[in-house]
């Protein structure tokens, strides 16, 4: 019992950072009255200490207010604790109020390079000049109460053992941002320091639909096994791990009811690469063409392991380089295709153009069985599971950003008028283009949904924002154009080729 209790011990939610001139000590300050963490400045070493050491005039420390320990990387001589110094609440999941990273500190134990040969130490400053870079990654978000990366659905279905878990311990390894970095504190048996953080994005809101109140909120999870910026990372690996693979999970709350759709996206799951060179659209070159098959089964066997059926929606153009990628996809998906793995392949740009996003309809004419078999996650006011959600949609363009984001807002909004009729919400032909407060907010969480994994992935936001927010086109060359269509949303539209 001992050891069950002391698993699920909480996480310390305010801290106080001592650095000594030897040593960083950080203390709970939110009431614990817990022990402290004492590291070594020149080996990094830790040890629990029940008291702060004492200051004197050669030994005086800086003291600041921290809110969680991100973990510590090891260099070649030197090792870096990474702290959480800013945090602000950007909202709930599930009840749990949710963290967005606003700063992080680098704390260097790298004492020991004064005994580093010059060679080692020229390899630690260009390393610990990286590390400023990551001490700037955007898109980190946290929870002290809940494990966010993992979907609603998951969280549901975690045994009564696992619930004793300590965070970490429940986490879903792919998007655990931190996961190298905490091995050090793991290793030491630290858990009530362990926070586990996810990059991708949160945003929610609340709306008016009669005298009813909507909490809707939607999540991107980013996966950390094949990171990497837009054009220098495209394509899977031999493992079948793709770039710029994004869960997002749209969570609804009403009326005691709680309902969750989760969509994915990634690069087309075969060894494929854009060279980058001084051209305005790098080449594409397809690497192993041999091995795309088995690389394709290997992606699309972890995806169903995961989340059951896969419905794959291929949007890329059917002509010129992408047109060739998307040959390839289709070949290499052929052999494995099953009641369980659908492909559909459709061309974006030449079945909408850039305007006409009503013909998406056209799509969701071919995808409306697969979503209705494989639905959604609802629970009852008593978080009993009345429908589940079976499969998943899978949904590429090149990038993964633009024609993806349409794509996948046009799904969560259909998906989102089922799930509020049948909580009996919604009359059968009423729409969320029929309650404008709830339209409008429901645009802008799409749009800033979608900048937020556009800045990760490519370093730029959605580059038409204004289809996004507003259902048109400000931009000079479409200032007298606005093309909302009654009943269908028209708020985001592609941005690159």
């Amino acid at each position: 019992m001992m050891e069950r209790a002391e698993s699920c011990q909480k996480l310390y939610t305010r801290l106080r950072l001592w650095e000594f001139p030897d040593e960083y000590v950080i203390e709970p300050t939110d009431g614990s009255s817990a022990s402290s963490l004492k590291i070594n400045r020149a080996d990094a070493s830790m040890k629990l200490i029940d008291a702060i050491p004492e200051c004197s005039s050669v030994r005086v420390p800086k003291i600041q207010t921290i809110f969680g320990v991100v973990g510590m990387l090891k260099l070649v001589a030197g090792s870096y604790l990474i702290v959480i110094t800013e945090r602000e609440c950007v909202g709930s999941y599930l009840g749990h109020p949710i963290f967005k990273v606003m700063s992080l500190r680098i704390l260097p134990c790298d004492h020991s390079l004064k005994t580093s040969s010059p060679e080692q130490k020229k390899v630690e400053s260009e390393f610990a000049g990286l590390l400023k870079v990551a001490e700037k990654t955007c898109g980190l978000f946290f929870s002290y109460d809940t494990n966010l990366t993992l979907s609603a659905q998951r969280l549901n279905d975690l045994g009564d053992e696992s619930k004793l878990l300590p965070l970490w311990r429940q986490a879903e390894p792919r998007f655990l941002w931190n996961n190298y970095m905490l091995e050090v504190l793991i290793d030491n048996k630290l858990d009530p320091y362990l926070l586990p953080v996810v990059q991708g994005s949160f945003h929610n809101f609340q709306a008016a639909i009669g005298k009813e109140i909507v909490d809707i909120t939607l999540i991107a999870r980013r996966c950390t096994r094949r990171n990497g910026t837009r054009m220098w990372r495209r394509g899977a690996d031999p493992d079948g791990y793709v770039a710029n693979f994004v869960e997002t999970e749209q969570i609804v709350q009403m009326n005691g009811f709680t309902a969750s759709l989760v969509q994915v996206r990634g690069s087309m799951p075969f060894l494929w690469e854009q060279i980058v060179d001084l051209t305005y659209k790098p080449k594409f070159e397809i690497v192993k063409p041999e091995e795309a098959p088995r690389v394709a089964e290997r992606h699309f066997l972890d995806l169903r392991k995961k989340y059951g059926s896969v419905l794959a929606i291929d949007l890329v153009n059917t002509t010129g380089g992408e047109g060739r990628l998307s040959e390839k996809f289709a070949s290499a998906v052929q052999p494995i295709l099953s009641d369980d793995l659908r492909y559909i392949h459709f061309d974006f740009h030449k079945i909408c153009g850039h305007v006409h996003f009503e013909r998406l309809s056209i799509l969701y004419d071919q995808i409306a069985d697969f979503l209705d078999k494989n639905g959604y996650l609802l629970l009852n006011d008593k978080g009993e599971k009345m429908k589940e959600q079976l499969g998943v949609v899978r949904t590429n363009c090149i990038d993964c950003l633009d024609r993806t984001n349409v794509t996948q807002s046009m799904i969560g909004r259909k998906m989102l008028e089922l799930q509020l009729r049948r909580i009996g919400v919604f009359a059968a032909e009423e729409t969320i283009s029929s309650h404008t407060n709830l339209d409008e907010k429901y645009k802008i969480l799409w749009a800033n949904h979608g900048d937020d994994v556009s800045i990760q992935y490519s370093g730029t936001p959605a580059l038409k924002g204004d289809f996004v927010r507003y259902g048109c086109d400000r931009s000079p060359a479409r200032t007298l154009h606005c093309f909302c269509q009654p009943g269908y949303d028209t708020s985001i539209t592609k941005r690159r080729p």
